[in-house]
């Protein structure tokens, strides 16, 4: 007996609805075309498989593989060409700013003294005791060795006996001031939120969810492994971008959607919007005259590593930042045409592409808002000091720390916009195109006395 093509993990389980004397014509077949919305109609035989006829010969599928395997090569050539090694190593390690030694301590005692006492100034309008911890190094060379921390009253962060800490160590500073605290140590509460939602991902999604989860991973080992250390090894970021942001977008497409032919057209979707995001980046970062130094951050990076490119760095995050939520528009629009085909199998393409657009149109004012809320978010208190200091808007939204941020939103989102009709017209030419070797819904297969099997939509 023939096998059905495998199931991904967006089909459902296959069961044989109950026969019953209306769902058989005269001879004990499926009935006619019309029979195609009637949940009973089914051909008759021994083994079935429900569903519309698929709407993918084989013919096109070697089409849309003969444009995403090269592809495919071609990102694998570029991460092997690009791939790192490992984060370069400093010769010297000063303690200054983000390359500063981290060891973990814990704080054994606080106590509060006058700040006057301890030296500590104390702005108008703060009042209360100064607090004094006392700080053991618990790990590296100097485990054991104790330091005092003197914590204002203003200061945001606290701290209490028997806390766990981390400590930064500049070997270059005076003996007594080596040490200080760095941050505070949150590794449990973390992992167990992170754990929490891992549980809650595969409970409610189950293979879904468990396959949107080892995508996570497989993102993050990518982002870790190969972007981040490539980009401090100095290779160009936009070029590392593409080729990283593009293994992410293979792998956590086909893993958790499988090798089939909606998620082909979801890719080549994402695809064709990454290169526009690209372009219109690439564009108004050089006609604005956008430096992509504008925080600490990067002007930290510059300084530990002046060979790499803050521009390139710049429209690379661009890039990243918009791969996630057009992975979400494109497997959705692919999704809701498969969905429309199989609703009405007789569709022309034209008419499921403007059905999908309807749809799409809703996704398009979601997701925008979603992406200028999300940059707004990130930039609040940029937004906050420039009300403080009573700037008009005009020359906020002009400053290049502002306009850095718009760009970055308007392009992202035009290519989210553009992404809708794109995947759109592209899924629906696909599930409409030819039907070789592939029978309509009802029909037998010939030489088999109707018990041919009609296979789901890949």
């Amino acid at each position: 007996m023939a096998r059905g093509p495998r199931l991904s993990c967006d089909d459902p389980p296959v069961t044989p609805p109950p026969s019953t004397p209306e769902s058989h014509g005269p001879h004990g077949h499926g009935g006619g075309p019309g029979d195609a919305f009637d949940a009973h109609a089914h051909p008759h035989g021994h083994t079935h498989q429900h569903g519309p006829a698929a709407p993918v010969s084989g013919r096109l599928r070697r089409v849309i593989a003969a444009v995403l395997v090269p592809f495919a090569a071609f990102v694998g050539v570029g991460m092997l060409l690009l791939w790192p090694g490992g984060v370069p190593e400093q010769e010297d390690r000063t303690g200054v700013g983000f390359d500063r030694q981290i060891q973990d301590a814990r704080v054994t005692e606080v106590r509060e003294v006058p700040c006057a006492d301890v030296g500590v100034a104390v702005r108008q309008g703060v009042s209360g005791p100064c607090e004094l911890a006392t700080v053991e190094v618990t790990s590296g060379p100097d485990a054991g060795r104790t330091f005092e921390e003197v914590v204002p009253p203003d200061a945001p962060q606290r701290f209490r006996t028997g806390q766990e800490v981390r400590v930064a160590h500049a070997p270059d500073a005076p003996e007594e001031l080596q040490y200080s605290i760095f941050d505070v140590e949150r590794s449990v509460p973390i992992l167990l939120l992170a754990a929490i939602f891992a549980v809650a991902v595969v409970l409610v999604g189950r293979l879904r969810g468990f396959l949107a989860l080892v995508g996570l991973i497989v993102s993050f080992a990518i982002l870790t492994l190969f972007i981040l250390p490539a980009i401090l090894q100095g290779s160009n970021p936009l070029l590392v971008a593409v080729i990283g942001g593009s293994a992410i977008m293979l792998a956590t497409l086909y893993l958790c959607h499988g090798l089939t032919a909606r998620t082909s057209v979801a890719v080549l979707g994402t695809l064709i919007s990454l290169v526009l995001i690209g372009f219109l980046g690439s564009a108004f970062i050089e006609w604005a005259a956008l430096s992509g130094n504008t925080n600490d951050q990067t002007g930290l990076v510059n300084a530990l590593y002046p060979d790499i490119e803050i521009r390139g760095l710049l429209l690379a995050g661009i890039l990243i930042g918009s791969l996630g939520v057009l992975d979400d528009v494109t497997v959705t629009q692919t999704s809701a045409v498969w969905e429309l085909k199989q609703a009405e199998p007789n569709a022309s393409w034209l008419k499921l592409y403007r059905a999908g657009m309807r749809i799409g149109r809703d996704h398009i004012a979601s997701v925008v808002n979603t992406l200028v809320l999300a940059y707004a978010g990130a930039a609040l208190p940029l937004l906050l000091l420039f009300s403080i200091a009573g700037q008009s808007v005009g020359t906020v939204a002009f400053s290049e720390l502002v306009a850095e941020e718009i760009v970055r939103t308007l392009v992202g989102s035009i290519g989210l916009v553009a992404s809708v009709p794109i995947t759109t017209v592209l899924a629906a030419l696909v599930v409409s195109a030819d039907r070789e070797g592939v029978l309509p819904a009802g029909a037998a297969a010939p030489g088999r006395g109707g018990g041919g099997r009609r296979r789901r939509p890949r």
